[in-house]
């Protein structure tokens, strides 16, 4: 996620950062010039005289009035699907800190005990992130034997194999006395909040937008776009093509935005930064269980 300062107004204008939608849609843009200059040349020199083109205007001022309507969901939709991605995320900070410090609490002076639950609660967070993107780096996670390091590459969900082994230590401590059933309860609350955060994010992320509704959008941009020079051409010659390609840029970037940040949990820039939310768990829960 990038870090940017949004009163700055100059260096977001001229800024073209790799996340900046003219770089990724300048093949697009080129494209869509071409296209809507020929139909231009077209209508100017073969159908000059075409007098139902001239009413044109007030119909695709009713039309692009209902792209708005349909990208203003879609943008809103996309933002909602991120917030509730960072929320989330935001819940995993606080559950592993409030778990932590529960620990801390019932433990006492068992530091290796302590050790281990620092380092089980911090890679949750970790095998979270990496099982939201699609992938596994054993390098992330602090695994103190070998038996378990097998175990967690061959588990298929690797954050619930995380919290099963929580479970099960908690489990043994409760038969050894060392926890009572109502600080066990407690805990539970806090591992079945994390489970239910794992599902919520897996819920944004394998639920995308309709197929159906993001390839009539496009259908409808594309097709808008290229017929614009035909109510337009009368007024502003040649321009046309340049206003149609202007036109395909701010209705497209609002479709490339939104298609970017309905998956929050990537690498892209406009993600979250759920690498810097993993670091920040490990500190504090190592701080809390005095690591």
């Amino acid at each position: 996620m990038i870090n940017y300062n949004p009163k700055n107004w100059i260096t977001l204008i001229f800024s073209f950062d790799k996340s900046d939608t003219f770089r990724m849609l300048w093949k697009e843009l080129i494209y869509i010039g071409l296209l809507s200059s020929l139909i231009t040349f077209l209508e100017i020199h073969f159908f000059p005289k075409a007098e139902g083109l001239k009413n044109l205007i007030a119909v695709y001022s009713l039309l692009g009035f209902v792209i708005s309507l349909l990208l203003v969901f879609r943008t809103n939709t996309a933002y909602d699907r991120w917030w509730e991605g960072r929320k989330i995320w935001g819940g995993i900070v606080n559950d592993s800190r409030n778990l932590a410090s529960k620990l801390n609490a019932i433990l006492g002076e068992n530091k290796t005990e302590k050790t281990w639950f620092a380092a089980m609660i911090s890679n949750f967070s970790f095998a979270s992130k990496e099982h939201l993107r699609g992938s596994f780096n054993l390098k992330d996670l602090e695994v103190q034997n070998d038996q378990d390091k097998l175990a967690i590459q061959n588990a298929e969900h690797k954050p619930l194999w995380v919290i099963k082994r929580l479970r099960e230590r908690i489990s043994e401590l409760y038969k050894e006395g060392e926890i009572n059933p109502e600080d066990l309860y407690i805990l539970d609350k806090n591992l079945n909040a994390l489970i239910d955060a794992i599902g919520a994010c897996e819920r944004i992320k394998n639920t995308p937008i309709p197929y159906s509704y993001s390839l009539f959008i496009k259908k409808f941009i594309f097709i808008y776009v290229i017929t614009l020079p035909l109510a337009f051409v009368n007024l502003f010659g040649y321009y046309s093509a340049l206003i149609a390609t202007f036109v395909f840029y701010a209705l497209v970037s609002m479709e490339v935005l939104a298609e970017e940040i309905e998956d929050p949990f990537g690498e892209d820039d406009n993600d979250l930064p759920t690498d810097q939310i993993c670091a920040t768990i490990r500190k504090n829960v190592g701080e809390l269980l005095g690591d």
